[in-house]
């Protein structure tokens, strides 16, 4: 597990997936948020690719993210778009309803990016977020992430277009966090 100062970010487990399921992908307005496709529903048995791990992807890394005393399980991370030959990634997170609010997304970014650049030799992280997305905008700059642009009404989000932000992090550039972490 990777552990930050609030948060651990672990492999996927099957037992996470019903509450995946209920809290983040059932919430018809925070999926069509996150997801940048339209929303759709769909049933407990079915093999949803936003649950299920393929071991074999070298581009995405899925983790769940729990609070590390007890193992409950807060949310969802992932390093997504990997390039191994430019060294770049992207981030991205969604935090249960109840897990929000709480200081756990800036401790998911700074532990995503100890896994980036560490673990795997990344140059470059990334971040694209809907621009009135304050909560991942402030954990992003508050782990060193620079706006580089703004997508002008370039994500349909619920009967309307939202312009999205585009963030960058150079490994040069980052400043481990308090935890420790290299």
């Amino acid at each position: 597990m990777l552990r930050g100062a609030k948060v651990g970010l672990r492999a996927r487990h099957e037992d996470d997936n019903p509450i995946l399921r209920a809290e983040l992908y059932n919430d018809v307005v925070n999926a069509s948020r996150a997801e940048g496709r339209p929303w759709r529903p769909v049933g407990p048995d079915s093999k949803d690719a936003r649950l299920v791990v393929d071991d074999e992807e070298q581009g995405r890394v899925p983790f769940s993210v729990v609070e590390p005393a007890d193992g409950t399980l807060v949310g969802i991370a992932a390093l997504w778009g990997i390039d191994n030959h430019n060294r770049t990634a992207h981030i991205g997170l969604g935090l249960l309803p109840a897990s929000r609010g709480k200081g756990y997304g800036t401790d998911v970014v700074a532990v995503l990016c100890h896994y980036g650049f560490v673990v795997r030799g990344l140059h470059r992280l990334q971040i694209e977020t809907l621009s009135d997305n304050f909560a991942m905008l402030g954990a992003a700059e508050r782990n060193g992430f620079v706006r580089e642009g703004v997508l002008r009404s370039s994500a349909w989000v619920m009967g309307e277009f939202l312009d999205e932000v585009l963030l960058g992090l150079l490994a040069q550039d980052w400043k481990p966090d308090a935890t420790g972490q290299e």
